[in-house]
């Protein structure tokens, strides 16, 4: 009960917005500079051929593409500097120094290095995926229990048996965590890749539409870009209920 309660508060704080919002645009009555959320809508519905088609499945792979490869190499990191401490010494500064770096400084270095191909967006992306699921399965790895890590060497247990058995459920709930930060940042990343160089996808388009002071055409993939990012949230939610069922009954 409580659940529905909070979602109905939430739906009515989004309302409120989006009808203050509206009147608020009605009443400026200068949509070229700030458009209402209807004009928004009306203008994603004009456009719906374009942005589905062309714009929204560069942006997508990008995404996809940014996040896999955040996902393989920040979790390799992360089991390397788990288990020897060294690799932890070595890189553990860089991937904090690596975030004190404007990201929308680098992204034009990407693009001279890599060109207006996807990779250039798919750099921008890993860039700022990467660090949220490393730290986060680095933390996970080292939650776990030691009590529970005796009483397996006391049983036998190898060091892989450990591993598997104990580190491995242990971050499973860390690693989710970022993994849910990590995937609303990647599309930000895609769109700030897509917005500095790059010849289609959603940043690409709200920046030409910018160009032609369309405001409604320039907060029309911005629109899309936000469902991508909720959608993509909660396909993470849902993987995390699967894996972690068995924390429903702790």
């Amino acid at each position: 009960m409580k659940k529905l309660l909070s979602y109905t508060w939430s739906i009515a704080f989004i309302t409120v917005l989006l009808v203050s919002w509206e009147i608020g645009a009605r009443l400026y009555d200068k949509s070229f500079l700030f458009p209402s959320p209807s004009a928004i809508l009306v203008k994603l519905w004009e456009l719906k051929a374009e942005l589905f088609i062309h714009h929204l499945p560069p942006t997508a792979l990008t995404i996809l593409i940014g996040l896999t490869i955040s996902i393989v190499i920040g979790s390799a990191l992360a089991v390397s500097m788990y288990m020897k401490k060294p690799i932890e010494q070595a890189f553990y500064p860089i991937l904090i120094a690596s975030q004190t770096i404007p990201i929308i400084a680098l992204a034009p270095i990407f693009v001279l290095w890599l060109g207006y191909s996807i990779w250039s967006k798919v750099a921008v992306t890993v860039l700022i995926t990467f660090f949220p699921i490393t730290v986060s399965v680095f933390d996970g790895l080292r939650s776990s229990d030691r009590n529970l890590r005796e009483l397996m060497l006391t049983m036998g247990a190898s060091t892989k048996d450990i591993f598997f058995k104990l580190d491995i459920p242990s971050a499973l709930p860390s690693f989710f965590s970022g993994l849910k930060v990590a995937v609303t940042l990647s599309v930000i990343g895609a769109a700030i890749g897509e917005w500095l160089g790059a010849q289609a996808g959603l940043g690409y388009f709200s920046r030409r539409m910018m160009t032609q002071f369309d405001s409604a055409a320039v907060f029309a993939p911005i629109v899309l870009l936000s469902a991508v990012g909720i959608i993509c949230f909660l396909f993470v939610v849902w993987l995390e209920k699967i894996f972690l069922h068995w924390r429903k009954h702790q």
